[in-house]
């Protein structure tokens, strides 16, 4: 865990798996929904059941556990709400993060830590410090804030000694609305985004039509609503100057491939920057480093990059297709059937795609986490070979514990 300046690396955490890849990769904290309030209701979630385990998860890699109840609420959902923050507060999360007020309030009522959501769009200072009055410790700015903005809120936060964190988004998707607060999706589809159900017709193309001759054209080359990614990697000592004490990675509706990927990545530059960034040779230093580091975050789902609103209104921000350009994609070859720890071999059936030789494999389960690794020894019918089959019973080479049942994919480059 990193503590040289108090610089948390927040990851997402949409399911078990995710939460073990992220902690694993160098998370300093993760975030996570429970089921109804947060704002990736698509994502697994947890329920109140599962927060003992997760603090313990996170204790043992020496992180910390965010409980995202940044929805709007109903008032027949209040008691709920309640119960939840309370089950997280014994179950020992650090925080829960929120806007609503009635969520505030149920976490000053409990002696429960919150923290502000983008979902709020603090863009001043004044905002700011309303919410640490009402007792917030950390506070996400709207997404639309420049480096220049962010770091006059930090430079009045620490004039005015407020106890209070600025914590920044990173890396990942951008909204085509203000912090989230779109309608598109409720006036298509009646799913509120402001309920964590947006169906994201913002990434789709689309079409106009000429009534009197009924020719269509599609708008543009590109989706026009649809922005491309967050990515920061290049800039982060920038954020870092800008007094961010908190850097969020988006994706809690991600693989376990993208969180652990993204975090590893992050991780990765932060450390870079703390350390180095006096040294006089830093910037080109620091320039090859995020090169390298930019170019493994495009292996995973991806829109295309942007600065976001880091450097003022964004410039060629929008993406050429609604899907991702990731340049690897992965295929579902199999399962594990065993694993022998003193030998370092996993067992795997194959069931659809075969396994070559020397390729890339993910690994992944609800308690494994993530393991990558490359097949550079397959045996079936405990011969070598070069290939195995569907239906074969291959052994493989892996040093990291896995489990039975444990789902494996073979890593394609695109």
């Amino acid at each position: 865990m990193n503590t040289a300046q108090n610089i948390e690396l927040i990851s997402p955490a949409g399911d078990s798996t995710s939460l073990h890849a992220a902690l694993d990769a160098g998370a300093d904290a993760v975030y996570f929904g429970a089921e109804g309030f947060n704002m990736r209701a698509a994502s697994k979630n947890f329920t109140i059941d599962d927060f003992p385990s997760i603090t313990r998860h996170c204790t043992r890699h020496g992180a910390k556990a965010y409980l995202a109840l940044n929805t709007l609420v109903y008032d027949k959902e209040i008691r709920t709400v309640a119960e939840t923050v309370r089950a997280a507060k014994n179950a020992g999360i650090d925080a829960v993060i929120c806007w609503d007020i009635s969520v505030i309030q149920a976490c000053r009522n409990t002696g429960m830590p919150f923290h502000i959501s983008t979902q709020a769009s603090v863009s001043n200072y004044e905002a700011a410090a309303f919410y640490a009055a009402l007792g917030a410790g950390m506070i996400v700015p709207a997404r639309e804030l420049s480096i220049d903005q962010v770091k006059g809120i930090t430079e009045k936060v620490r004039d005015n000694r407020l106890e209070l964190k600025i914590e920044c988004f990173v890396h990942g998707a951008m909204c085509v609305a203000v912090s989230g607060r779109c309608f598109l999706s409720q006036d298509l589809f009646g799913r509120s985004a402001n309920r964590g159900q947006c169906l994201q017709p913002c990434r789709r193309t689309y079409l106009i039509r000429d009534p009197e001759e009924n020719n269509e054209l599609e708008i543009g080359c590109d989706t026009v609503m649809n922005p491309k990614d967050l990515c920061s990697i290049s800039f982060l000592d920038k954020l870092v100057d800008a007094g961010i004490t908190g850097m969020k990675i988006e994706g809690r509706n991600r693989s376990p491939e993208y969180v652990a990927t993204t975090t590893a990545c992050y991780r990765e530059a932060i450390d870079y920057v703390l350390e180095h960034r006096h040294e006089s040779d830093f910037t080109p230093k620091f320039e090859t480093v995020s090169k390298r580091l930019e170019k493994e975050l495009k292996k995973v789902y991806n829109r295309g990059f942007s600065n976001g609103f880091y450097f003022g209104r964004p410039v060629s921000a929008w993406a050429e297709t609604s899907g991702s350009k990731a340049t690897e994609k992965k295929v579902y070859t199999g399962n594990v059937q065993k694993y022998y720890p003193k030998a370092g071999v996993v067992e795997i059936l194959v069931h659809t795609r075969g396994i070559q030789k020397n390729e890339k494999l993910s690994i992944q389960g609800p308690t494994t986490g993530l393991v990558i690794l490359v097949a550079d020894s397959v045996r079936v019918d405990n011969r070598p070979s070069g290939f195995a089959e569907k239906g074969d019973l291959v052994t493989i080479a892996c040093k990291q514990k896995v489990r039975k049942n444990d789902k494996v994919y073979v890593l394609e480059p695109v």
